[in-house]
């Protein structure tokens, strides 16, 4: 059998350095087209774009062992067609080289019981566009054998079938220019040599572990194309002669992944249930690419500095289950389940966990918006208010002034129901108070008209995140994302100099367009976690008299759509997801190594962001315009998106109206519209209310009756210091939280934790018993000199039968030599002892008795 060896380049040409000249060594590769090979004992995998080519070898000899050989040499297409050839000849006499297949991509690679599979992308659809980036959406894959002898037994076939209920048809992205898995934010600020991959949402990354290293970013491997697994799509907004792209990519994480009932809360790690984070890009590309930045001098000043990126906007929010532990049990046959809270943690470790690495990746501060029910007939999502109030109300007095979480608890089921409230102005207003902390991304300075605000000279970058949830994190989450969303599409759009107020009305064609984008976010993550699509939109919430009439009938479909799924169908959609993504699963352990009570955060992630000097992000030109081919503008994906000018039919006098203005009179539009020209600022609630959950909340709600109706805001920032001493009730607290003698504490409760297994407490133990059977024999001996002397003494107080085994007086205490002196001097009165036994003690007698079982215990220890 031939070695089947990979030949050198050929001597009369010389074989390309590893990188081209014009290569990044840290960029992406935007290797775009493979073909698979085989020949009897190998496959090999050419990838190519434009005129560049690579060579990956899988071995096939052995099903049970993953060989995969990358080739480092580059070659052109002279190269890499003599390379074929001599393969080609090298293997005549066992069939030669054999082109299998062209494709988009490798997926990874599996194994269940018997061999390894190969799974690749071969179709794809081009479904955003980002700096000359494409962004893909994979339409079919296929499962390939590496082993060329394998044979399928019962259980693997079982697997397989498991494997593929995973479809990655639906809602998987990918791109090979750009990163995907990370914001824009990382991508423009974060220089290539220190960005890695952002893991939590490549869904792939269990299929591309066993042949690739993926978390080194100086060793990032050209082959490696990450997954995504949510939501993406993108539109244009015509601005008269301006075109403005607005992107919606929403990630989910891959950790505690699965269905609606079978992953609830948080597990013991710190992992949230339908865990996405939806990031909003509002960009308006004047060139193709990014371009590049470079560093401000004296010819330069600091408004140019990011000027390549100015044209580029981001903003991220997230959203995720309650990070508590909870559940619900799916096994009754009712639609809504009890919830339950498993664990009650009073150091809120899950939580902490959480908490913590949402300031690692977003940094601070972190609002939290939670939108479940506070007033219920039968208390169920109101049990998680009070035990979410009071985790982040324990977690926040630990963080340092100017870092700490806002929380806002409000019951916006309730305020929509009531009809008394603007719903979508109290959102907004949040998500200004919001963005006002934590700004979001801008790559350039501000093209807002000079005069009309405050004017930014330099790139803005978000330095924390809104956090949204209800119980589910799905129908009203999403409602309360686009009204977010909204307020912060008109500060991109202010920050890009398209708008002169960073206030949009709704009903314009530009917020028609995010609005439908939302409902399809928001009906795409509902399916993949409960499979159903949303049940409350965001019309149901503006209260808008066409979702009122046409809501009812597909509500209650969609109710019925879950129901069943829920009860049929999420064992097995649980089984597959696990089994995609490498969880085995097992009961959960709760000896994981605690965070630090006080110190449950770590300090470097409350650092300011920083950002680095980059170059482009990698070279597309010839990849995004192919100047190899004819194109025809009709196959352009640019010129294809959706638009504006598409989005509604407008008669030929409105064809130049402004995407930003209100299509209907202000007084038939929604509240928000009015008086939409002035600068509207978030609310400043008078009344603060207390943390649900708290102490204080229910004493100070009855006295607060706004407090029903608005939302319940704690910052935990006190606005003045003390100024007086402290009360004594801190001092206490401070002790409390900081005792003086916490390295004795520490002992003591090492020694309490070993208690049961020591032998002194055996010990004791036995002499304990053995004292009780002595004095219980010395007792019986001495009851006939008690009669003799007519001292009448209650029999009971000796007789273990009837006083349940207790001697009335402590024979440790009675007969210690500690304590004897004591009993030598015990004194009782004649009248209180009549009185208690109804008899009289002859005390001589009775300190007589004292003695003589004081020796009778001294003989004992001397004798053991």
């Amino acid at each position: 059998m031939s070695s089947d060896p990979l030949p050198p380049p050929p001597p009369h040409e010389p074989a390309h350095s590893e990188l081209d000249e014009n290569d990044d060594p840290n960029a992406l590769n935007s290797l775009s087209k493979f073909t698979l090979f085989e020949t009897k004992s190998r496959f090999y995998i050419t990838a190519s774009t434009a005129d560049t080519h690579r060579v990956l070898k899988i071995d096939r000899t052995d099903p049970t062992v993953l060989n995969v050989v990358e080739d480092s040499t580059v070659y052109d297409s002279a190269e890499l067609d003599l390379l074929l050839r001599m393969v080609q000849d090298g293997n005549k006499s066992q069939g030669g080289l054999e082109k299998v297949l062209e494709f988009h991509g490798i997926v990874g690679f599996v194994k269940f019981t018997a061999g390894w599979y190969l799974i690749l992308i071969t179709k794809r659809s081009v479904v955003g566009l980002l700096g000359g980036h494409y962004i893909y959406h994979c339409d079919e894959t296929t499962l390939i054998t590496i082993a060329s002898k394998s044979e399928r037994t019962s259980q693997e076939t079982k697997m397989l079938h498991t494997f593929q209920h995973v479809d990655l048809t639906k809602n998987f992205y990918f791109s090979y220019s750009y990163d995907i898995t990370n914001s824009l934010q990382t991508n423009l600020t974060v220089s290539p040599s220190k960005r890695r991959w952002n893991t939590r949402f490549m869904w792939n990354h269990y299929l591309l572990s066993p042949a690739f290293d993926l978390e080194d970013p100086k060793g990032r491997s050209k082959w490696v194309l990450p997954l995504i697994y949510g939501f993406l799509d993108q539109a244009k907004i015509n601005v008269f002669t301006r075109t403005v792209y607005l992107t919606l990519i929403a990630r989910r994480s891959r950790h505690y992944a699965g269905a609606r009932f079978l992953t609830r809360g948080a597990n013991e790690h710190g992992h949230v249930a339908n865990e996405v984070e939806t990031e909003q890009i509002v960009s308006e590309p004047l060139a193709t690419p990014f371009g590049s930045r470079s560093k401000p001098d004296d010819t330069h000043p600091l408004s140019d500095f990011g000027a390549g990126y100015g044209a580029y906007t981001s903003f991220v929010q997230y959203r995720g289950s309650i990070p508590v532990m909870w559940h619900q049990e799916s096994n009754q046959m009712t639609p809504r389940p009890p919830i339950e809270i498993t664990i009650k943690d009073p150091f809120y470790t899950p939580a902490a966990k959480h908490f913590d690495d949402l300031l690692g990746r977003y940094g601070a501060p972190i609002f939290i918006l939670n939108l479940i029910k506070s007033r219920e007939t039968v208390p169920r999502e109101s049990k998680l208010l009070a035990e979410y109030g009071q985790c982040v109300e324990y977690l926040n007095q630990f963080l340092p002034e100017g870092k700490k979480m806002t929380y806002i608890a409000w019951d916006m089921a309730q305020a929509a129901k009531s009809g008394h409230q603007d719903v979508m102005g109290v959102l907004e207003d949040i998500c200004e108070e919001a963005l006002q902390a934590t700004n979001f991304f801008h790559g350039g300075p501000a093209r807002n008209e000079v005069g009309t605000g405050p004017h930014r000279d330099k790139p803005l970058l978000q330095h924390g995140i809104l956090r949204v949830n209800c119980v589910d994190c799905l129908d009203r989450t999403n409602a309360a994302q686009f009204a977010i969303a909204k307020r912060a599409f008109g500060h991109q759009l202010y920050a890009l100099g398209l708008i002169g107020t960073p206030h949009l009305p709704f009903s314009c064609d530009a917020v028609d367009v995010l609005t439908e984008m939302y409902h399809d976010h928001g009906d795409t993550l509902a399916w993949q976690y409960t499979g159903s699509a949303l049940v409350n939109r965001v019309d149901t919430y503006r209260r808008t008299k066409a979702a009122q009439w046409s809501s009812h009938s597909r509500d209650l479909l969609e109710n019925i759509r879950r129901f069943y799924n829920n009860s049929m169908l999420d064992a097995d959609k649980q089984s597959a997801i696990n089994l995609f993504l490498g969880v085995q699963p097992s009961p959960p352990t709760y000896d994981l190594a605690r965070p630090n009570y006080k110190q449950w955060f770590t300090p470097s992630h409350l650092e300011e962001p920083k950002s680095d000097d980059l170059a482009p992000i990698s070279h597309v030109y010839k990849e995004y315009y192919k100047p190899h081919i004819l194109s025809q503008f009709g196959r352009l994906y640019a010129f294809t998106m959706n638009s504006t000018t598409r989005f509604h039919a407008k008669p030929k006098n409105e064809m130049l109206a402004s995407p930003f203005e209100s299509r209907v009179p202000t007084e038939l539009g929604s509240p928000t519209t009015h008086h939409s020209f002035t600068h509207r600022v978030a609310r400043r609630w008078a009344t603060p209310v207390p943390v649900p959950g708290s102490n204080t909340s229910s004493t100070q709600q009855s006295s607060n009756p706004q407090a029903e109706d608005q939302p319940n805001t704690d910052h935990h920032v006190h606005p003045h210091p003390h100024t007086h001493p402290p009360h004594p009730l801190e001092t206490m607290v401070s002790s409390l939280l900081n005792p003086p003698d916490l390295d004795k504490r520490i002992k003591d409760y090492e020694w309490y934790t070993q208690y049961h297994a020591s032998e002194e407490l055996e010990s004791n133990t036995l002499s304990e018993e053995k004292d009780l059977q002595l004095y219980i024999k010395v007792s019986k001996l001495f009851q006939g000199e008690f009669e003799h002397d007519q001292i009448q003494v209650d029999s009971n107080l000796f007789n273990p039968a009837v006083n349940g085994g207790n001697l009335g007086l402590n024979s440790m205490n009675w007969l210690s030599t500690a304590n004897a002196h004591t009993h030598e001097n015990l004194l009782l009165n004649r009248d209180e002892a009549a009185a208690g036994a109804g008899a009289t003690v002859d005390i001589g007698k009775l300190d007589e008795l004292g003695k003589v079982n004081l020796g009778y215990y001294e003989n004992w220890l001397k004798s053991a």
